[in-house]
């Protein structure tokens, strides 16, 4: 050993005096070369030197210049030539006039050339350099150059300097090697070379005979070894040893891993048909060398376990994803539909839902005893075709009491059937449909009834073809977990829908069934609630005295059955107070102090101060005059299609919404010509989640804009313009077309304040019917024109007038300035009045009082 590293400092030393002379010489040749051109080129393009070579005696004038330049620039030579190559100038005088020594051809040409030759001075490095005139045209050449033994080298000042290096590195080596020697002695325990030869062979052949794979990767990701047990499990080729891993062929996961370089333990990864479990440490965590080193054992008898482990992952994924798609809706059908195909996708071929009517209808089915017939509804069906013999979606099947759909639903227990053609009870069923199913391919079936907190709703089935193989035990506990999640989900929709069922119920027994009678509009509307639940929105229309009729349209925050209950409370209120014919902004103030009352009931019962929060609009349209009334208590504004084509909507003042108080509503009077189209409506009509209420307008009015529709139809245009997709909220709409009472439909004269006047209005009144042609009314509307009449004069304060108004029926209106109006009372038997109103109710149809602001009316009203 001591040998080799004196042989092998020798050998490095002398390659590096080898070395420096190569690069000695190299640098000679580099600086002649380079002193020449630069001495060459700065001579040529001296100026005047053309003009000197031109002239009679170049040489005389050159010779002394070339020397004085050739000694400034330290080089050996500088020599001028003409075109043919005869010298001007040499530093050896006798040389001039001679041919000169080199190529002149590219020079003659515009090139340099750089050459080595043997001159007149020996051995020499020269430049040759073109000489041009000021019209490009080469007029001579010249040459400078150096003899090669002048140029100075660093050589013999670097040459010690390694001899020195090399004996200082072999005398560091020598120590070196001692001191790694006894190392060595140390670490092998005194072993010598024989035994370590010995103990590298056992150590190979234990490496080799192992069953546990093991392979070495350096740090450029060759292998730099591999024993049988790694070739073996990786299937290696035999010169693997030395090449990339990555050109071995080797799967790219497998290759990943033996170059990564990261820590791995116990991972399975597949090789062919094999499982390998890898175990993978770098080598230089410790300071050792780049790389790492890769244990591999043969865990195939795994491979069935990891098939068990792969079943169980793709059930429990299928669980997973049944637990996301189904029950997404409250709705019974679609909650079945997503059943049938998220089992359809992995878990069997074809899958259906059966349920009771009862069921779809949001009640609980009847019990029923075992045997018995079963009826269900085929709500849904899936598979991978569409043309399967199964029941269609939608049939109402009668399953036999044998059927395992029949006896599931009945029993409430599972059933699996390996093979269908083997069961009779289900064969007997329908025959031709049984054959049919078993021609198609259908060959295993399971029927888990549908059941959720102690109620049977439907049965689930879910069958699988004979080219997929029959279903197992195993299946069985997963069809059953399938189903009941989604029997939770179905009984969830079931009980919504018997809620909604419900609120809808009672949401249109509180709304308007049928409309009055009336002549003063033609009116149309529609209601629609909505999808998710019912709300609180209601209209109303609610014929008042004088042939005037109140429109009513409001609008309750929330959905429910709470929201529907306090609609109903609402409308009902809005009834009552019209029966007081007060004005708009009167009537909203009362409804006011109305829901102000609920929130305060609420509040005492709930512990908490709870606003009920509800909008309304108020009209009242008076079909002799033309004229509405309206206010509104923060509700959208009325929209107005006049005759022309034109449409509005109306500026009322907005008011506060119903509940808040503090603050007083104003009403707004609007003349309507004949023919034109109050539309009343909620804000579910023109607001929407995707469209602003400006743009609901802006649709609305568009709309609006065709006066030749009728109130029908008007509807209609509306709700297909603007109904949303997906109606989160309550809708309601009402279109009324006006009207106006022909002026020979109505007189009205003023009385005098004396007890004479009675007859002449009695007799005024006799020829107004007749000219109507309603002489059978005259004994009654005589009487009942003379107590009112009367009252007036004795009671009140004039002016009197009196009003009647022939439509639908026949209206006896009597006006004075008195703010004190009459009631019906009982006259005792020797009271001289008080029996006249008493009259009055038993002749009309009905009589009553309303305040204007000059007095009241008293108005009677008798059908005809």
């Amino acid at each position: 050993m001591f040998v080799l590293q004196v042989l092998v400092v020798l050998l490095l030393v002398v390659a590096a005096v080898v070395a420096l002379l190569i690069q000695s010489r190299s640098d000679r040749f580099a600086a002649a070369r380079d002193r020449s051109l630069a001495a060459a080129e700065a001579f040529a393009h001296g100026p005047g030197l053309v003009a000197t070579m031109e002239g009679p005696n170049p040489s005389a004038v050159l010779q002394p210049l070339t020397e004085a330049a050739r000694k400034a620039a330290h080089v050996d030579f500088i020599v001028v030539t003409d075109r043919n190559g005869i010298r001007y100038t040499h530093p050896e005088p006798e040389q001039i006039g001679k041919k000169f020594v080199g190529t002149i051809g590219p020079s003659l040409e515009g090139r340099v050339t750089v050459e080595q030759v043997h001159g007149p001075l020996g051995e020499e490095y020269q430049v040759v350099v073109p000489v041009e005139d000021t019209q490009g045209a080469v007029v001579g050449i010249v040459s400078s150059g150096m003899k090669v033994a002048n140029v100075s080298s660093a050589i013999n000042r670097q040459l010690p300097v390694v001899l020195g290096a090399g004996a200082v590195a072999l005398g560091l080596a020598t120590t070196g090697t001692a001191l790694v020697g006894r190392r060595l002695l140390r670490q092998t325990h005194g072993l010598g070379p024989e035994e370590m030869t010995r103990m590298y062979e056992h150590h190979d052949a234990v490496l080799h005979a192992v069953r546990e794979g093991v392979a070495i990767v350096g740090g450029d990701g060759r292998v730099l070894l591999a024993n049988d047990e790694a070739r073996r499990l990786l299937d290696l080729p035999a010169d693997a040893e030395g090449r990339a891993v990555a050109d071995l062929g080797l799967a790219p996961r497998t290759t990943e891993l033996l170059i990564s370089g990261r820590v791995v333990t116990d991972e399975v990864i597949h090789v062919g048909n094999r499982l390998v479990a890898v175990n993978n440490r770098p080598t230089d965590s410790g300071g050792g060398p780049a790389g790492s080193v890769t244990t591999l054992r043969d865990s195939t008898e795994l491979l069935a376990l990891a098939g068990k482990a792969e079943v169980a992952r793709s059930r429990l994924r299928l669980l997973y994803d049944a637990s996301v798609t189904i029950g997404t809706t409250l709705d019974v059908r679609r909650t079945a539909e997503e059943l049938a195909r998220t089992a359809s996708r992995e878990f069997c071929d074809y899958a259906t839902v059966d349920l009771a009517e009862e069921v779809l209808l949001g009640e609980e089915p009847q019990s029923l005893t075992a045997g018995a017939p079963v009826v269900l509804r085929r709500v849904a069906v899936t598979g991978v075709r569409d043309d399967s013999p199964l029941y269609p979606q939608g049939e109402l099947v009668t399953w036999a009491g044998s059927t395992p759909q029949a006896a599931g639903f009945v029993s409430g227990r599972s059933s699996l059937v390996p093979e269908v053609a083997s069961d009779a009870g289900w064969r007997r069923q329908d025959t031709e449909r049984t054959q049919a199913v078993m021609e198609f391919g259908l060959a295993s079936l399971i029927a888990v009834p549908l059941s959720a907190r102690g109620v049977l709703m439907g049965v689930a089935c879910f069958w699988r073809s004979r080219a997929r193989g029959p279903f197992e035990e195993d299946d069985l506990s997963l069809a059953e977990e399938l189903a009941a999640r989604a029997a939770v989900s179905i009984d969830n929709a079931r009980r919504y829908t018997r809620e909604h069922t419900m609120a809808v119920t009672l949401q249109h027994s509180l709304l308007p069934r049928a409309l009055p009678e009336q002549s003063a509009l033609d009116i149309a509307y529609r209601y629609l609630p909505a999808q998710a639940g019912v709300g609180g929105d209601w209209f109303d229309v609610i014929p008042l005295p004088g042939t005037r009729v109140a429109l009513v349209v409001g609008d309750v925050v929330g959905h429910g059955l709470h929201a529907a209950a306090t609609m109903g409370r609402l409308r009902t209120a809005v009834q009552n107070f019209s029966t007081l014919d007060l004005p708009p902004d009167e009537l909203l103030g009362h409804l006011d102090e109305l829901v102000a009352h609920i929130d305060q009931e609420t509040a005492a019962t709930e512990g908490q101060l709870a606003i009920t929060g509800a909008t309304c609009l108020y009209a009242v349209y008076d079909p002799t005059t033309a004229v509405c009334a309206l206010a509104r208590a923060g509700h959208p504004p009325p929209a107005i299609a006049h005759p022309d084509g034109t449409v509005e909507v109306l500026s009322l003042p907005a008011g506060p919404p119903l509940g808040l108080g503090g603050m007083p509503f104003e009403a707004t009077e609007v003349r309507l010509p004949p023919g034109s189209s109050l539309v009343l409506y909620t804000d579910g009509l023109i607001e929407d989640r995707t469209r602003d209420i400006g743009v609901g307008l802006d649709v609305l009015t568009a709309t609006l804009a065709h006066p030749d529709r009728a109130p029908q139809e008007v509807c209609d245009a509306v709700l297909d313009a603007l109904l949303p997709v997906r109606q989160t909220d309550d809708i309601a709409l009402l279109v009324a077309r006006t009207r106006v009472l022909e002026p020979d439909r109505t007189t009205e004269w003023e009385v005098t304040a004396t007890p004479a006047a009675v007859a002449e209005a009695r007799a005024e009144a006799t020829r107004q019917l007749t000219e109507w042609g309603l002489d059978e009314a005259g004994f009654v509307t005589e009487l009942v024109l003379s107590e009112l009449v009367t009252n007036a004069i004795r009671y009140a304060t004039g002016p009197i007038k009196v009003r009647l108004l022939y439509d639908r029926t026949l209206i006896c209106e009597v006006s004075d300035t008195s703010s004190t109006a009459p009631h019906l009372r009982y006259a005792a038997a020797e009271d001289e009045g008080g029996r006249g109103l008493f009259l009055v109710a038993q002749l009309a149809e009905r009589w009553g009082v309303r305040y204007t602001p000059e007095g009241k009316i008293i108005w009677a009203e008798q059908h005809l």
